[in-house]
């Protein structure tokens, strides 16, 4: 019992009350199959001794500021649970609210996601019906976006490419969507440890004197790549929403809407050519 409340209460010295009790049972749901009742039971007070080895190894872990997910090794998107490592980002509740609007579109037609990361979007795209492809420039987020297509059964063209200086090529698709790198380098002092020490910096973070970096190149290459009557989608900094709207109008773009995530903040971005 003492090292159960021990490891709960170093999580909630670390993480504040409420938060270190929700990743304490967490840990004690996806790790030791205990329900919130079975804690409330003292139930966790009986697992085994290597049972408790590991929970005071993840502890540990957790006090370092590692994220749960590259603990245990997976994340849930979308109801599909994705292998997450420091080579990628971390799959956040708000973009499946990005692919829940590609989701709705009428038809189902051909797709490019640029920056795929573990692949949560395109593949989640593949397996609603989408002809997917999906570049990345990082060929360790590759490697996992590829792994995690074979574990969903789901049929994606992975391509390594860097956005910013593209391979010449006359393909098109219907749908264009991105989550590119759009936290600007001011804004680290407000983030976690937890992204800040672990999560790739090359997948967040854009200069402060050109943070809109991304989305000009991207439109730029959208408007060549993207069939007649084609869609583009965009996750954004709520923060440059307008600024970021604005860009996609100039590029050539009509029907530039901008759309809230379930936090009621400007996230998305989607536009017709």
């Amino acid at each position: 019992m003492h090292i159960m409340l021990s490891c709960r209460q170093q999580l909630e010295r670390h993480y504040g009350v409420r938060e270190g009790m929700a990743l304490y049972r967490i840990v004690m749901e996806e790790c030791f199959a205990l329900s919130q009742a079975d804690i409330l039971l003292g139930k966790d007070s009986e697992i085994s001794r290597s049972d408790k080895c590991r929970l005071m190894e993840i502890t540990g872990q957790l006090l370092k500021n590692v994220p749960l997910q590259y603990i245990l090794g997976y994340a849930d998107f979308c109801g599909h649970r994705f292998v997450v490592r420091p080579g990628c980002l971390i799959p956040r509740p708000e973009t499946e609210d990005l692919v829940s609007e590609i989701a709705g579109l009428d038809g189902r037609g051909s797709l490019l996601e640029i920056g795929t990361g573990s692949g949560c979007i395109a593949i989640s795209l593949a397996l609603e019906g989408f002809d997917v492809t999906a570049t990345d420039v990082s060929a360790e987020a590759l490697e996992i976006a590829g792994q995690n297509a074979v574990r969903l059964g789901a049929k994606v063209e992975f391509v390594h490419e860097n956005i910013l200086h593209p391979v010449p090529s006359d393909r098109v698709w219907d749908v264009i969507v991105s989550n590119p790198p759009y936290v600007m380098c001011s804004e680290k002092d407000g983030m976690d440890a937890n992204v800040l020490e672990y999560e790739p910096h090359l997948a967040l973070f854009v200069p402060d004197d050109d943070p809109l970096l991304f989305y000009r190149h991207i439109s730029g290459y959208a408007l060549r790549h993207l069939a007649q009557g084609g869609r583009l989608f965009f996750e954004i900094n709520h923060l440059l929403a307008e600024e970021t709207a604005g860009l996609v109008a100039s590029a050539g773009f009509r029907d530039v809407c901008l759309k809230s995530d379930r936090y009621e903040k400007k996230r998305f971005l989607c536009a017709c050519v």
